[in-house]
């Protein structure tokens, strides 16, 4: 499966970085990932939406050749990064290429919660009609990392056994939720 990973953090060591470094390594049997560079993506213009700068369309034909998206989210103010939101208003108008897309969604935060009122918003930003992605739904498919700080080595990747268990479970479920999406897609 072609994935797009889009990381709304874009601070070096970025626990949400990390733990899509871990996913892309530990599902590389499974998943071939790139990463999408929200840095370079100019703030959304309207008067700009029909005809993007050449780096939106970039952005945009790699998310649409992508059987899926995974989304790697810190949680700013209770709510997403302005760097993921920027990215998503790009994709929901002209071409609209996250219309029927997978999404796998996961978030990483030294808190209690871990990213929830993140992923809250972000489940509502990606139903909007513009954006319309097929979200995994709730219930036990919430990757929430929570206390970062002690799951992750220094410096590198996921490491909390019960914590790759979940995330091997989720990750089964959702490949599982992308093969069916894409029947849907293409059946008349």
């Amino acid at each position: 499966m072609k994935v797009v990973a889009m990381v709304g953090s874009l601070r070096r060591d970025s626990f949400n970085r990390r733990l899509a470094e871990t996913v892309r390594d530990r599902y590389r049997d499974r998943l071939q990932m790139e990463f999408a560079d929200l840095s370079v993506l100019p703030p959304f213009n309207q008067d700009e939406e029909l005809n993007p700068p050449p780096v939106v369309q970039a952005f945009k034909a790699q998310v649409a050749a992508a059987d899926a998206v995974f989304i790697f989210t810190p949680e700013y103010n209770w709510s997403v990064p302005g760097v993921l939101k920027n990215a998503i208003d790009w994709l929901s108008r002209g071409e609209r290429v996250m219309v029927g897309k997978p999404v796998f969604i996961a978030g990483a935060s030294t808190g209690m919660l871990g990213t929830i009122r993140a992923h809250l918003h972000l489940r509502e930003i990606l139903a909007s009609p513009g954006v319309s992605a097929r979200v995994m739904p709730p219930g036990g498919n919430e990757v929430l990392v929570n206390f970062a700080a002690d799951k992750f080595a220094p410096s590198g990747p996921l490491v909390d056994p019960a914590t790759l268990s979940f995330l091997d479970d989720v990750m089964e479920r959702f490949i599982q939720f992308a093969a069916s999406a894409q029947d849907a897609r293409h059946t008349p």
